[in-house]
């Protein structure tokens, strides 16, 4: 019997993401991949100088390096990339089924992001969540920045320890979440309640926040599925916060203290 279109383009998508590889850049983002038993690495490329600094982290990845002139080091990068003379080929992180990495701590916290797709964003609130303690930070597979260089460079590391899930649907994944207990959070200028009054007395609970892209915010379909929409008091009446420094300012807010 011959199988449907929809299998067959399913099992090629899943060969194809079985093939993709990216680079990762600068001597932090390649210590910690180096460093980390669950990253699948394919080459090392490193000037003489990069290859000194990182010597630990090479020699316990088992890695044998590709030591390049720096005179003549041209990694498959875009020009503007600031590697620090060390490119990493690796494999996307797999890190398993939402339902998996966002039950089984007390009192978690999730964020997930609808349609943040700069890299640079995503990166520094993966520094932020694994600071202070979020179980993952979630995106969606077409409208969210993907596993960069650029990204895990921002992230300072923190891409190799900070659960980053990329699902299907954010409604889904909130629904998903509301049934696992959470109470879920939208961030909207206009939200009726702060914060720190939508968790009071709720701080045991689990909690997931919602950010949306700076300009366009949470879609409608994402402000519908929430359980309210909160906000984060403004000092004046002008100004509005990077979609980062929003990220931590509410995750701190729901924790306890």
């Amino acid at each position: 019997m011959k199988k449907p279109k929809w299998v067959v383009a399913k099992e090629q998508g899943k060969k194809a993401e079985a093939r993709e590889t990216l680079w990762l850049f600068g001597l932090h983002a390649v210590r910690d991949a180096l460093l980390n038993p669950a990253r699948q690495k394919l080459r090392l490329l490193v000037t003489p100088n990069a290859q000194a600094k990182l010597e630990a982290a090479i020699v316990a990845s088992g890695m044998v390096p590709e030591v390049e002139d720096p005179r003549k080091f041209r990694p498959p990068l875009d020009p503007g990339s600031v590697h620090q003379g060390a490119v990493l080929e690796v494999r996307p992180l797999d890190w398993g089924r939402l339902e998996d990495v966002c039950i089984g701590a007390e009192a978690p916290r999730v964020i997930l992001l609808d349609r943040v797709t700069d890299p640079h964003n995503v990166g520094a609130i993966l520094r932020s969540a694994e600071v202070l303690g979020a179980v993952a930070v979630i995106g969606t597979r077409h409208h969210s920045a993907p596993e960069t260089g650029a990204l895990a460079k921002t992230a300072s590391g923190a891409l190799e320890r900070q659960p980053y899930l990329r699902v299907r649907n954010l409604a889904d994944a909130i629904r998903a979440l509301q049934d696992m207990g959470y109470l879920v959070l939208g961030l909207d200028g206009e939200g009726d309640q702060t914060i720190e009054a939508a968790v009071a007395g709720k701080q045991d609970r689990p909690v997931a926040l919602v950010l949306g892209a700076e300009g366009p915010g949470l879609r409608e379909k994402t402000r519908e599925t929430v359980d309210a929409l909160v906000r984060i008091d403004a000092a004046g009446a002008f100004g509005s916060l990077n979609v980062s420094n929003a990220a931590a300012i509410a995750l701190y807010a729901t924790l306890k203290h």
